[in-house]
């Protein structure tokens, strides 16, 4: 691995204009955003992202787009949400030329669930096909890996070098940072940054992060820093902006949290709906709290 990504790692929204279509140009002005705010990496493509929704060529073309505005400042981690092994290969040789740091794969997030065999060949067949790092993305509720089956498939396919441990059960994530001291160990326990950084997490790669980078940097430098007075405080504010964004539209929350901040206004991709006027106040309330309004912003493209 040529870099190993640490610490705050925001996921980017996807820039889709009113009628669905990514407007590419709005790719770098999110990404100067939390190159300033101090993150540590960008991902793309992932689910804050909505890269659920994006075809193949889209994908490319939203990778190629981070990737060139990033321009090797930090490291770009790029997102495979698919149903298949052959999907999730097919995306991986998309992006292997490009300057890419790894792959965030999910276990597949359609109805059913493959056995513990096939889960590491899947990993395994995705390793071999792409010669790429990859990061395991424990997110899927009803395909959900334990710490054992995580520690067990970076074992044995040694291009799987983390996990991006999702859901807000700690203890799973304590367990996993005991069970793979080793690999890259990133948090997603979006409520919990500040006991997960305690823990050791290498870093985060989350959702809250993307709604509030400037904050989430400052509670990484705190715990860091040891200054726990202010990491908590921070950790109150942050638990507050989580509690108003989190909902099934979690990425329009997201992405109207970076509006109000000054990036250009963006839609989510239907049937996703917008934020609700209560989720909207609470987040401009939330975001007044920590510091991190702006004034008016101007609208992408229709």
């Amino acid at each position: 691995m040529k870099v190993r990504p640490t610490g705050v790692i925001p996921p980017m929204t996807t820039p889709f204009r009113k009628d669905g279509e990514i407007d590419t140009k709005l790719v770098a002005p999110q990404v100067d955003w939390m190159i300033g705010a101090g993150a540590h990496g960008v991902a793309a493509g992932g689910s804050t992202g909505e890269g659920h929704t994006l075809d193949h060529e889209e994908y490319r073309d939203l990778m190629e787009a981070t990737v060139d505005a990033v321009k090797g400042r930090i490291p770009v981690i790029a997102g495979v949400i698919v149903d298949s092994t052959r999907d999730a290969i097919r995306r991986g040789r998309l992006v292997r030329d490009m300057n890419v740091a790894a792959l965030q794969v999910t276990p597949v997030h359609y109805l059913f669930k493959p056995d513990d065999e096939a889960m590491v060949a899947h990993f395994r067949a995705i390793a071999d096909e792409t010669g790429m790092p990859i990061i395991i993305y424990n997110v899927v509720p009803w395909s959900y890996l334990s710490p054992a089956l995580l520690t067990r498939i970076m074992t044995e396919v040694p291009l799987v070098v983390g996990v991006k441990q999702s859901a807000g059960d700690l203890k799973l994530f304590a367990d996993l940072m005991m069970m793979a001291p080793d690999k890259l160990i990133y948090s997603a326990v979006d409520a919990l940054m500040y006991p997960s950084y305690t823990l050791g997490a290498h870093g985060s790669i989350a959702a809250i992060l993307t709604a509030a980078p400037h904050a989430s940097v400052a509670l990484w430098d705190a715990v860091k820093a040891g200054d726990h007075p202010r990491a908590l405080d921070l950790h109150k504010k942050l638990l507050t902006l989580w509690n108003a964004v989190i909902a099934d539209n979690l990425p329009a929350c997201t992405r109207y949290a970076q509006t109000l901040q000054g990036l250009p206004r963006t839609y989510p991709r239907a049937p996703m709906p917008e934020p609700s006027p209560a989720q909207q106040a609470a987040t401009r309330k939330a975001l007044e709290a920590i510091g991190a309004l702006k004034g008016p912003q101007v609208e992408a493209a229709e």
